[in-house]
């Protein structure tokens, strides 16, 4: 399957617009077992810093939106608003707090 294919699907199941410079980002999962092969329980585990973008606004007069639907991003550990939608944790944050995007 596509990746293309793969962002219809789930852009689908969101059904909602951020406005101005805000960005709807899915968190990516945090890891369960360390690079020895431990396993990290959910209360040592890391807030992680890394998702996949959802929907972004249009934008501001002072501030173009860079981002897309489908970018790579890492972001601070602290940024952002959490959000549940249908069940799914989800952030939405300024496109300023979003500190890189990750080139495939």
């Amino acid at each position: 399957m596509s990746n293309s294919i793969k962002l219809d699907k789930l852009m689908a199941k969101v059904s909602i617009k951020p406005l101005a410079d805000r960005v709807l980002i899915e968190p990516q999962a945090a890891e369960v077992r360390t690079a020895s092969g431990l396993i990290i329980p959910d209360t040592a585990k890391e807030k992680p810093q890394r998702g996949t973008v959802i929907a972004v606004g249009e934008g501001t007069e002072k501030e173009k939106m860079l981002l897309k639907e489908g970018d790579s991003v890492l972001y601070g550990k602290y940024s952002g608003t959490e959000i549940q939608i249908d069940g799914k944790d989800y952030l939405m944050m300024r496109q300023s707090d979003v500190l890189a995007v990750i080139l495939q």
